[in-house]
């Protein structure tokens, strides 16, 4: 063990990946049956995007280019986010899942309050746990803030849980609504809190306290979203995320936001630098191999094994 963690038996090995910079192995080993839980696929040449998808279009973000990040980093399971290129046709995400293999896989999906109980059911069979609300940009939304509470009634009884890509000011205006809602909730990328309050701002303990409740999830992940020195430390995100594993390590996961939708083509970080912010994030290893293999399995339902 070094202070980085286990060292990668392969480090001599390289891979390189699309929307990735580098091509190294992360010097942290990933543990058996680690999950990436936040990442997209795009696949426009089977799966066209929907009209209005916006500039940010991936074109090179196929399960089989996905596939290569994890032979890189070493993680095995995943959950495939649906974007918003693909609005409310969920076929890209289930046909991810399948690829990528049902056992190790799961998905959440974006949908409106028109949903069929049909088209629920077939989600869930296909491996599809939960539901995202995208609401930065009113102009490139998907979803709106009033179909929040009708989605959940539908899905509470599936088990499924709300996702919230949402920015920390929208947490405030939005904590009442969230306190009430009937399912488990998960918020990504570090619950997104304004800089360079970070960690000290009102959205931050609004997120504590739902997770306090026993129903809130928070992914560790989109370091570069909440960042403005950036790589190699990440020292805001980094900041952020040890105040959420010190606070409560049972209700986090991480994420890798593969192919980085939010950034240009010359603009990708790197994945293994990424994964290896764990070892500052999560520095004791237990606690960081919940992180990665126990609380996925707990919140996607992945087969517990050992």
């Amino acid at each position: 063990m070094t202070a980085a963690g286990t060292l990668h038996p392969n480090a001599s090995q390289a891979q390189a990946v699309p929307n990735s910079v580098g091509t190294a192995p992360p010097k942290l080993k990933a543990p058996a049956n680690a999950c990436d839980c936040h990442h997209h696929i795009y696949d426009p040449g089977r799966f066209p995007y929907a009209p209005n998808a916006g500039r940010n279009s991936p074109s090179n973000g196929t399960a089989a280019d996905y596939k290569l990040l994890q032979k890189r980093i070493g993680t095995t399971r995943s959950v495939v986010v649906q974007p918003r290129n693909y609005a409310v046709d969920n076929a890209v995400t289930l046909d991810a899942i399948a690829r990528l293999g049902p056992n190790n896989t799961r998905g959440v999906a974006v949908l409106h309050p028109t949903v069929t109980d049909a088209e629920l059911k077939k989600l869930n069979d296909g491996g599809v746990r939960g539901i995202r609300f995208t609401l930065g940009d009113p102009a490139t939304a998907v979803v709106t803030v009033d179909m929040i509470e009708p989605l959940a009634k539908r899905i509470a009884n599936l088990g499924w849980h709300i996702q919230f890509n949402v920015s920390g000011n929208q947490i405030v205006e939005l904590a009442d609504l969230m306190r009430g809602l009937p399912t488990s909730m998960v918020f990504d990328h570090l619950a997104n809190p304004p800089l360079p309050a970070g960690a000290d701002h009102p959205s931050h303990a609004i997120v504590r306290g739902l997770i306090d409740k026993g129903r809130t999830w928070v992914k560790l992940s989109g370091a570069y979203a909440n960042s403005k020195v950036g790589p190699p430390a990440y020292p805001e995100a980094t900041k952020i995320a040890q105040a959420f594993v010190k606070a409560a390590p049972q209700r986090l996961v991480w994420g890798s936001d593969w192919p980085h939708p939010a950034l240009p083509d010359n603009n990708k970080p790197d994945d293994a630098l990424l994964f290896d912010l764990m070892s500052e994030w999560a520095p004791d290893e237990a606690t960081r191999n919940r992180i990665l293999v126990d609380n996925p399995a707990t919140l996607y339902g992945f087969p517990k094994i050992g």
